[in-house]
């Protein structure tokens, strides 16, 4: 009962600690619905670890109806889990969770299939995830990791680095800018019909010239489409 109190006070603290709108213990106590999952969590994974498994499910499912999140009793999670807004929140059966770790709603740790094993992600500690993200599979994101919202991640993310996109793709890495120089790190449908008309117009460009025998002539390329030739590098 001690350490069963310390850790509810610890969990107190710590959406006091990360949450401006927290004004009282006593409503983070009433109000935080991402904080009663956790809990209901704690006591369903026990009753999963010692062969419950029927019972474990069903009080999941209670928490789900009572809270919006989704919690599987089988996952691992580390100490102060802070769910922040959790409605739709959906955390796997071999997930596994490090300490410090922030999820923001509609957050999704999820399997790719009907695998079995290992097949839910592992986050590492001190990763924060944001709102509608969805990180599918047995992969590993590395420990002070950022995910943007929205992002779907699909690879396994390296220390100290921050994904956004669909598919996710790396921008920082170790608080440096990372450009993307391989075509194969993302795969952006629009990102890639740009990059093919890039090409056949420079083709088209090329004969041209050679039509009109004036391929040594180097002629400047126009302001304005040296930048978006630039982003689209970029981009791809």
């Amino acid at each position: 009962m001690p350490h069963l109190l310390s850790l509810i006070r610890e969990d107190v603290t710590n959406v006091m600690d990360h949450d401006p709108a927290a004004k009282s213990r006593l409503e983070v106590l009433l109000c935080y619905a991402g904080l009663h999952a956790v809990w209901f969590y704690r006591m369903n994974h026990w009753l999963w670890n010692h062969g419950l498994f029927l019972l474990a499910r069903w009080l999941s499912e209670v928490a789900r109806w009572l809270t919006g999140i989704e919690i599987h009793p089988g996952a691992r999670i580390g100490r102060r889990l802070f769910i922040d807004h959790g409605m739709g929140v959906v955390i796997g059966e071999t997930s596994v969770i490090g300490d410090d770790v922030t999820l923001y709603q509609g957050v999704t740790l999820g399997g790719t299939g009907k695998e079995h094993g290992k097949r839910h992600p592992t986050l590492e500690d001190n990763v924060v995830v944001g709102g509608g993200a969805k990180i599918l599979g047995n992969i590993i994101v590395g420990k002070n990791c950022r995910i943007g919202a929205g992002s779907v991640v699909l690879r396994n993310v390296p220390e100290n680095s921050t994904v956004v996109g669909v598919p996710g793709h790396i921008v920082f890495r170790e608080g440096k800018r990372v450009v993307i120089t391989d075509p194969k790190q993302i795969n952006d449908p629009l990102s890639e019909a740009l990059a093919s008309v890039a090409s056949e117009v420079n083709k088209l460009r090329e004969r041209v010239q050679h039509l009109e025998g004036t391929e040594n002539v180097t002629e400047p390329v126009p302001e304005s489409l040296q930048r978006v030739m630039d982003d689209l590098d970029y981009q791809i």
